[in-house]
């Protein structure tokens, strides 16, 4: 393992480095750094780069009596009582008296027990709490509060100051990291190198790195925690968007990339393969992309676009441009639904040209391996123009004839390797990438930063705004009564079964379920289908084949229908237990509907238990706006979901807040991109650190590899 190879390597030596074993730092052990590798702490470095997730102002603690109902508070008082109390539902709640002299607030935890026993023995001591205020039956009530004991000499790195808070791991407490990352910091931050050129750290005011490590764990004062906050904020986003400004310019070096010529009669044969006008913003995408296929520099484009919006009519714009001049294209999409409906959509239009000269391939992972091989033969042959596929077509043993132009649909399920193995089935292919997922600002400065952005923010005419209900589940039976006028008005309808994420069985049987409750007690004359992920292929055809011949008037169905899915005759879509999917995932199903010109409706049926819950139930049905939900979302659930290594191909921030720093994020753009275009290669002495920091950082994920 990794870590295991860390740790034995840096442990080796007792030699004064950052990369020295966390456990030889004074008032660690190993004992100690046992727990701090739950955390990814292993050399003295994590330890220092293990940052304070907020700061507490202990020169002063409010006052109980001054507390009011939704502030967070630190608050210093003495144990009154601790006890046990049983709820009706078998719910133990702890609860702790304490008392300022000026009130007593009460200190709650569900279901934790042990912890009478633990205050019992601090009766009569003080301890410090923090947490969120809230107005309970018998007063002020704070519960699960972070907390410890308080002792006014014992420890000053805990009182009597502005105190870090750090995140913690079982068995870890805060006044143990606060003394080893003090112990660290006095030691080994000066042997931390100074990344950011003086020139720059001048020109913007900056802290020295020195500085900003001390008073980011220990401020001198607020105003000194800001501006070491400030430093370490830019620093991280300056080598982020460094990575970005080399992987964009290393695109567009002339040469590198393919010049498409416009083919003849383009514009008329576009016309004559799809079967509707394009949108004003569908033709103005298309003309940007087509420019960007003329260029000798590889084309690297990010195509966002709102479930509906009409992306697939674009990219095969593009195949046409790439096919015309003798290339092949490739489009890989992350299921094999989505990849199917791409092949379907895609071969019905090419077959409006009349002409059978531009053959399309589909190769996934459930064919055949006769079928596969013979797919593969055409594609390596150049007989195949256009390959559409799952990750099948990176897999070893797939080779192109001339691939100029890779298509990468719904991109944030793929991670920058797998669409880093179809670039290099080829010598610089043109890129366009694709995402339903509207993606808020902050994030494309950040995941997307190397891209050229196209935005499709109009729907095809005729589209009518989907109608967006959010219903309880005691008024079930009334939606699915309403759910029978519509099927019997010809349409036909989805319903998606909650999400389970703990088993695929039980995410099966729960679909199951649903479809025969359906069939069984409220439509026993109709006819359900259903549809999951643990089906095979061929099942999942055929079901799907029913579908859009009309013949299922309900598809019950997990997610698998999330994208890809289109059946304009389907405009009623029913969501059950719907507080438990994600906003993201939510917009993504309801597209599923309104497809086609008649109103389309979307029932959300959950209870909505929690302040989330309802807020999410509110978001879907005010807006159908794709970048609003998708901030609301972030806003929500924070950037992991989009932010993830796994997804983006970006390191995890540690200290930056994509929210909160956006003019920080601007700011350090603007320097990188600037310092790229006068000092491509970062020759100039000056950036010798930043450069082998730069590759240090991001080697492992091939972003930024400066030779």
């Amino acid at each position: 393992m990794a870590t295991q190879t860390r740790t034995q390597s840096s442990s080796s030596s007792t030699a004064r480095s950052l990369e020295t074993d966390v456990q030889f730092v004074k008032g660690v052990g190993p004992r100690l750094a046992g727990i701090l590798a739950k955390l990814d702490i292993f050399t003295v470095r994590d330890l220092i780069y293990h940052f304070p997730r907020r700061h507490e102002d202990r020169t002063r603690f409010a006052k109980v009596s001054s507390l009011r109902h939704g502030e967070s508070a630190t608050i210093l008082g003495t144990v009154l009582a601790a006890d046990n109390v049983k709820t009706r539902g078998s719910l133990v709640l702890t609860k702790v008296a304490l008392d300022d002299g000026s009130g007593i607030a009460t200190l709650t935890w569900f279901n934790q027990k042990y912890r009478k026993d633990q205050f019992l023995k601090l009766k009569g001591r003080q301890i410090v709490a923090y947490g969120t205020v809230a107005e309970g039956r018998w007063g002020v009530e704070i519960a699960n509060p972070e907390w410890e004991p308080y002792s006014e000499g014992a420890d000053p790195l805990s009182s009597g100051r502005v105190v870090p808070v750090y995140p913690l791991t079982e068995g870890l407490f805060q006044n143990q990291i606060r003394k080893a990352i003090k112990g660290a910091i006095d030691i080994y931050v000066p042997l931390v190198v100074e990344v950011l050129p003086e020139d720059l750290r001048n020109r913007l005011d900056l802290m020295d790195i020195g500085d900003a490590l001390r008073n980011i764990h220990f401020p001198e004062s607020q105003a000194a925690l800001e501006a070491a906050r400030k430093r370490l904020v830019f620093e991280e986003l300056f080598l982020l968007q460094l990575a970005l400004a080399l992987r964009k310019r290393g695109m567009e070096m002339p040469g590198h990339g393919t010049q498409f010529k416009m083919p003849e009669n383009f514009r008329e044969e576009l016309k004559q393969v799809l079967p509707f006008e394009l949108t004003k913003a569908q033709k103005r995408v298309v003309k940007e992309i087509a420019a960007d296929m003329a260029k000798p520099q590889c084309m690297n484009r990010l195509l966002q676009g709102d479930v509906g919006s009409g992306k697939t009519a674009v990219a095969l714009a593009a195949m046409l441009i790439a096919v015309r001049n003798g290339y092949q294209a490739a489009l890989m999409a992350p299921t094999e639904i989505l990849a199917e409906q791409h092949y379907l959509g895609i071969t019905r239009m090419l077959e409006n040209l009349g002409v059978l000269e531009i053959s399309v391939d589909l190769l996934k992972g459930s064919l055949r391996s006769r079928q596969r091989q013979q797919v593969i033969e055409r594609i390596a042959s150049g007989q195949t123009k256009i390959a559409i596929g799952t990750h099948a077509l990176i897999q070893e043993g797939v080779e192109f004839h001339k691939l100029g132009l890779v298509i990468v649909d719904e991109q944030h399920r793929f991670g920058v390797l797998q669409r880093a193995a179809l670039m290099e089935k080829s010598l610089n292919p043109d890129i366009l990438v694709m995402t339903a997922t509207p993606i808020p600002r902050t994030l494309t400065l950040t995941i997307y930063g190397d891209l050229d952005v196209s935005i499709i923010d109009e729907l095809p005419p005729g589209r009518k705004p989907i109608r967006t209900h959010w219903k309880q589940i005691g008024e079930r039976k009334k939606v699915y009564h309403a759910l029978r006028t519509l099927i019997d008005q010809g349409r036909q309808a989805y319903v998606v079964c909650p999400l389970i994420e703990e088993s695929d069985k039980l995410q099966v049987r729960a679909a199951s379920e649903l479809a025969e409750f359906l069939q069984t007690e409220m439509f026993p004359d109709l006819v359900v289908g259903l549809l999951h992920g643990q089906m095979k292929t061929d099942e999942k055809d055929a079901v799907m084949k029913a579908f859009r011949a009309g013949q299922i008037n309900i598809l019950v169905s997990t997610t698998v229908i999330e994208v890809g899915v289109d059946v304009p005759n389907a405009t009623c879509m029913v969501i059950e237990d719907a507080d438990r999917f994600g906003l993201a995932q939510l917009h993504q199903l309801r597209g599923r509907v309104g497809r086609g010109d008649e109103q389309s409706f979307c029932v959300l049926i959950c209870e909505g238990n929690s302040e989330d819950s309802i807020k999410r139930m509110q978001v879907m049905s005010s807006t159908s706006d794709g970048f609003t939900i998708a901030e609301e979302d972030l806003k929500l659930r924070g950037p992991g979901e989009f932010y993830g290594t796994r997804q983006s191909g970006m390191a995890g921030l540690k200290i930056a807040d994509i929210f909160r720093d956006i003019p920080i994020l601007e700011l350090a753009r603007k320097e990188a991109f600037d310092l790229i275009d006068k000092d491509p290669n970062l020759r100039h002495p000056a950036f010798k650190t930043l450069r082998k920091d730069l590759n240090k950082k991001y080697e492992e994920l091939q972003l930024a590899v400066i030779s």
